[in-house]
């Protein structure tokens, strides 16, 4: 094991312990937005420990890894730019906006990058009650052993292998299996899933792919 990956491994153990990750909760859609896709609550001290194994990435010696540009699932036809999601004022992850924000999925930049060590998150809208089906909306169909792909900004790609796809419900929502620091690179798809919930104007669960580092 080298030093840089003992540090990464150790910084990821020294989070576990002191606790640093707390609950996230995901939710769908809203007044304003029906039929949407995802929002996710990162609390400050979830951020703390992303920060806290982040840092470890890109040591003085090594070169930063390419920041995420598009995404391609090819056995669901998914093939979209990325945008780099921030946060909202009120502390949730900030959804893809703008007049893309229903084909294109959007990557957490409070996080790890696609390819560094850790779970690295991608979120997408599901559908829209004017648009229809958005970029989203087959990630349900994922199996076992189907590819994803990430191209980077230089041109790389990195390649991922689909572990499982779940779905919970938000009051369950499984904060470590998504944000818990690793020691392999990984890769977390959000979306909406279950009933739609007409009072609330939301979705009443979530449908998340777990996705590890290719060969």
């Amino acid at each position: 094991m080298t030093g840089r990956r003992t540090r990464l491994v150790a910084a990821a153990a020294a989070v576990a312990t002191l606790g640093l990750l707390a609950s996230v909760l995901v939710g769908c859609g809203g007044p304003r937005a029906p039929y949407a896709g995802i929002t996710s609550t990162v609390s400050t001290r979830a951020q703390s420990g992303l920060d806290a194994v982040r840092g470890f990435h890109s040591p003085r010696g090594f070169r930063p890894t390419p920041v995420p540009v598009r995404l391609e699932i090819p056995s669901i036809g998914v093939d979209t730019g990325l945008q780099r999601l921030g946060k909202e004022p009120d502390g949730t992850v900030a959804v893809p906006g703008g007049r893309h924000r229903w084909d294109e999925a959007g990557w957490y930049a409070g996080g790890p990058r696609p390819g560094d060590l850790g779970s690295a998150v991608i979120l997408g809208h599901v559908d829209s009650r004017s648009d229809g089906p958005a970029v989203f909306y087959r990630l349900r169909e994922l199996r076992r052993g189907d590819q994803i792909r990430v191209v980077r900004v230089d041109g790389s790609v990195v390649r991922f292998t689909v572990d499982r796809v779940e779905q919970y419900p938000k009051t369950r929502f499984p904060t470590d299996d998504v944000y818990y620091p690793t020691g392999t690179p990984r890769l977390r798809l959000v979306t909406c899933g279950g009933t739609f919930d007409y009072e609330q104007r939301s979705y009443r669960s979530n449908v998340i792919v777990f996705a590890d580092l290719a060969g």
